[in-house]
This record gives C-alpha cells, structure tokens and sequence, in this order.
C-alpha cells in the first residue's frame, strides 16, 4: 500500500490540508511520511561516509571588478530564517531581538550590515527578506520599523510552513487540549524552499529582478552577504553553494559534509545515532556547515515547478513531547529537514571554504556570552570582528547554573569577563563574576565562588 494511503498518513494530510496548506507545502509533508516508513529514515552512520578533499576557498577566488560586483548586488535578496524564539535561552520573545552588544539586536546589526552594502555597491536594492513563523512575526515586523531605510521593493517576510506532530506510538496526528497550538511545528529550515515557493515570494523576487539569494540564519552574526561569492558561483554554473569552515572544538553541533555513496550528504546531529561518536570527529570531516547558502533563484524556480516538494532531503526525526515544558505528555515526532542538505540534492551544489569571521553562530547562552564579550568587536556596518588570535574561544558555563539567560545575567551583573585572551573558559557550579575581569589561556571556576573585581585568571 502507497504510504499515503495509510491511515495515520491519510490523517495527517488531511489535517494540514484543513489547516489551509496548498499542493506544495501538502507535497512535502507527504515525502517525509514516505521517508518515516523506512526504519533507518534519518540516519547516517559514520561508517557509512567518506571524508571529503579538499574545496574551493573565498580566498583563492579572483578579484571581480567593481561594476560587476555592484551589478550583482543589485539583483541579490538577503534572506534571514526568522521562525525561532529565545525559548532554550528561557526567553520568549524572537531571539533576533535579543540583545548582543548593549542597545543592539540581531536585527539591529543585521540591518546594519544591509545598510552598509547597499552604500558600498553603488546603491543596490539589495532587500532583506525574512523567513518568520507565527509566532516571531508580528514582534519582528514592529522592530523591523525602526529602520525606515530598509524598505525595498518586495514584502519584508513570509511565513515558514507548520504541520501536525505525530503519536510516536501510531503516528496519527497528536491532539493535545490543553494547548492547541502545540499540536503543530515547523518542519525544519529545511522548508525554505517549498515556503518561498508556496508564499509566492520566490515569484515576487524573479519578477522583481532578483536572481540570487543569500540565506543565513539570523543568529549568525558573521554572516555578511558577500556578492562575489555569488559571482563566482554564477560564472562557474553552480545553482547552490554552501559556506563551510574547517571543523573546530567549538562545532559542537551543526552538520558536517561527508560523502555517501559517491555523493555530497551533510550530516546534522540528529542524524548521527547514539552510539556513533564520529560525529564530533573534527579532523576526519574537515568541512562544517555554517548554513550560509547561496541559492541561484531561477534554478530553484526550475526545480519547483520540477517537483513541487522541492529538492529531495533527508529526513531528521526531531523525537520530543507535544509539550516540552511537560516531560509526561504523549512522546511526539517531528518531521524535519535541513535546508543545507541541498547540496546532495540540487546537481553542480559545491561547498566553498570561508574564513571564521563568516561564521559566528549564537545558538546558546554559551555562544552569547562570547558573542557579548570583547573577543568581538561590533564595527558601524554592523560586522562582527574577531579580536582574538587564532580559534574562537569556547565558553562551557554550567548548564545547571547557566542554562537560561536572566541566570547567566545576574551572575554576570558588569557583563562578561574579557575573553579576547582566552582559549576556554569553563564554568561548574555557581559562580558570579566581578567587574572587569580578565581570562587567559584555559580557566576552569568551581563554584561556589564569586570573582573579585580585576581579578586575572590564568589557565
């Protein structure tokens, strides 16, 4: 029997489809049904892959003249995935309006950095689109009219698509009472294609002009469009481009690539089973995802109209409970994708090497400590520098202490310690940090203890 014929299948179709979702977004949800039917769906077993060689490097590439990169910023959209809240750094509003230099959001260098390019290319369109999800939306659109500037000639954002968890136990459409909405997710960023397609906006941008997009997530502060990186990928016929960086003790998580069966895969963490521990095999894979990708929108267009479920990635199972704040209520799955692992779906997709300074994610409230610190510097056009030597510092605070943002705040009362001089700095127990307090090299606190004003820590 098609798996779409089945029960819980027919169910949950139906369910999005009352939900008002249209042949594309319906398409999509019905593949990863049919992936979940296979027992390994979502697995990729170190084993299994190769490590890659080497890639092209940004810095490797010819210098274009100038008319030509500004040519190219003129038909470039800036896409941002917009869809998550500050909920794992127990806040509840948008994390891109958290703060990230005192009086400066996410969005606020983001629209910084747009700002600056369009000067620097002779006035190019260059407009940033966001990628938002009911529930970032309207608090980001209300921020977004703090820079007037911004406005361009297309709409500002679209909506990621939602659809139905499902009972791990029979894998029908979950229904919870007590909060309706939580019956539904996001699909992963991996639905960016299908959500552009599908909210019209990929039509509004080719009619518009615009030909290419440069997607990054709003969380990463390094991620600058970079119009010859585009130009490049144009002049060499490559319809999808992905930014990594060498692998680093600080890629904890994200993906990395890796060949399967001869063919570029890239592999999340939720990917790789408990049991493998290659994952953080940093030497072996070399090339991490930054999620920077460069996206030729008329190629995509193709593809759509091709497939209307959009390039064909690999399932993530996300296993959870229908409310994560209640570890008793039913055990749920959410049905993901990543929208990296393009690149072993769209033919002529190629990874480019590029420096660290392209890559700054802040997923936790680690990485935010560190982004806060003075190991970067915010310039005016909204670039974050790195003012320190060689890797990035990595910042373990207790979780148990740590793991929630107002926590970390209030043993953090002057801001961070300077880490510009750091390699690491670890943190166990409760531990509460004075003013103007220096790190060097490898520092290791035990709490409980509170850190002197001035006070130098050497590893």
């Amino acid at each position: 029997m098609d798996v779409a014929e089945q029960p819980h299948a027919r169910h949950a179709l139906q369910r999005l489809r009352d939900d008002g979702a249209g042949p594309q977004v319906l398409a999509a949800f019905g593949r990863r049904l049919a992936q979940l039917a296979d027992p390994g769906a979502g697995v990729l077993h170190g084993e299994d892959l190769r490590p890659l060689d080497d890639v092209a490097e940004l810095a490797g590439l010819p210098a274009p003249p100038a008319a030509r990169l500004d040519a190219l910023a003129d038909r470039l959209a800036v896409l941002k995935l917009n869809g998550g809240l500050g909920t794992s750094m127990g806040l509840s509003g948008p994390k891109s309006l958290i703060e990230v230099k005192p009086g400066r959001t996410f969005l606020d260098v983001i629209a910084a950095q747009v700002l600056a390019l369009r000067a620097r290319h002779a006035g190019a369109r260059l407009p940033l689109v966001l990628m938002d999800s009911f529930a970032t939306r309207e608090a980001t659109l209300r921020a977004l009219r703090r820079h007037p500037g911004l406005a361009g000639d297309v709409e500002p954002d679209f909506l990621q698509s939602r659809e139905p968890k499902l009972r791990t136990d029979t894998l029908e459409p979950v229904e919870w009472s007590a909060d309706p909405a939580l019956e539904w997710c996001p699909p992963g960023h991996g639905d960016l294609y299908v959500a552009l397609a599908a909210s019209g906006t990929l039509g509004r941008l080719l009619a518009a002009g615009y030909d290419w997009a440069f997607v990054s997530n709003s969380d990463n502060l390094g991620a600058v469009p970079a119009p010859e990186i585009a130009l490049w990928a144009q002049d060499e016929g490559v319809p999808f481009v992905m930014e990594v960086v060498r692998g680093t003790a600080a890629d904890r998580k994200g993906g990395h690539l890796a060949l399967h069966d001869g063919r570029l895969v890239l592999r999340e963490t939720a990917q790789a089973p408990p049991d493998d521990p290659s994952f953080t095999d940093v030497a072996r894979w070399r090339w991490y995802n930054t999620n920077n990708l460069w996206v030729d929108l008329r190629a995509l267009a193709a593809l759509m109209d091709e497939d209307p479920a959009g390039p064909a990635l690999p399932l993530i199972v996300n296993r959870k409970t229908v409310d994560p704040r209640d570890p008793g209520s039913p055990d749920v799955l959410q049905l993901e994708t990543a929208m990296g692992a393009a690149i072993g779906a769209i033919d002529g997709a190629r990874p480019l090497l590029v420096p660290r300074t392209r890559f700054a994610p802040v997923k936790t409230v680690d990485d935010l400590v560190l982004a806060r610190s003075d190991a970067y510097d915010l310039r005016d056009d909204g670039r974050m520098m790195p003012a320190f030597d060689g890797d990035p510092p990595v910042v373990t605070l207790d979780p148990a202490v740590y793991r929630h943002l107002p926590d970390a705040e209030r043993r953090l009362p002057h801001g961070p310690p300077s880490l510009r001089g750091a390699r690491s700095l670890t943190v166990r127990g409760d531990v509460t940090f004075g003013r103007h307090v220096t790190v060097l090299g490898d520092v290791t606190l035990t709490g409980p203890a509170t850190i002197a004003d001035g006070e130098v820590l050497r590893g």
